[in-house]
């Protein structure tokens, strides 16, 4: 699945915020419980498939790997899933201990993480330029500032937030709302003080504006 399907699993639209996650799937849990329909097989596989869902979705964001499901019972039902995994791969008679190198576990972590996030920022690259190419800038705006919370360090993402940013003023100054376009052509600069091209972009916008005035 891409991340859109995590999404839909938990009944959401991409890109909810990391509270509408959480608060979805606490709504799911307890709903398909196994605890709460013990002889519900769709229900114990819709339950497997919104926890699957939540693990992915919370890993998104960098500053919630540490979340440990505290409110929810998933952590027993993961315990047995990963002990079931053990028994079918030995055939010893007593149970077998793996141990885990943590530095091997935290590498499949972060390497599990980026994928996500790689998935995460095609969906929304996608978004946003349907959103430019039919002029929707305040909502091209709202998803990638979005994506930008998400994604503090990735100089992708600062750069397609200065262009949505620089892209909305041009648009302000065509219909004469010439201060909140200065506004956002000097919060694009702020965004990606960087990029050359933006700059050239930006300067002729500014030239334009006093042109106006």
């Amino acid at each position: 699945m891409n991340i859109a399907d995590y999404y839909r699993q938990l009944g959401l639209n991409l890109g909810a915020t990391l509270g509408e996650v959480k608060a979805s799937y606490r709504r799911l849990a307890r709903m398909y419980h196994p605890d709460v329909n013990p002889k519900d097989r769709q229900a114990k596989d819709k339950f497997i498939a919104v926890t699957e869902a939540y693990k992915i979705l919370v890993k998104i964001t960098p500053a919630q790997t540490e979340l440990a499901y505290n409110s929810t019972p998933t952590s027993t039902t993961n315990k047995n899933s990963k002990s079931e995994t053990v028994s079918s791969q030995t055939t010893a008679p007593r149970p077998t201990k793996v141990r885990v190198n943590p530095k091997q576990e935290q590498d499949k972590n972060q390497s599990h993480t980026s994928e996500v996030e790689n998935q995460l920022k095609q969906n929304y690259y996608l978004q946003l330029k349907q959103l430019l190419k039919y002029k929707r800038y305040p909502l091209a705006i709202t998803l990638v500032e979005g994506l930008a919370q998400r994604m503090p360090q990735d100089w992708e993402v600062r750069q397609w937030q200065a262009i949505a940013y620089q892209r909305w003023a041009r648009h302000l100054i065509s219909e004469r709302k010439l201060d909140k376009a200065r506004n956002y052509l000097k919060k694009a600069l702020k965004t990606d003080p960087q990029n050359r091209a933006l700059w050239a972009e930006v300067e002729h916008d500014f030239r334009q504006l006093e042109k106006i005035y």
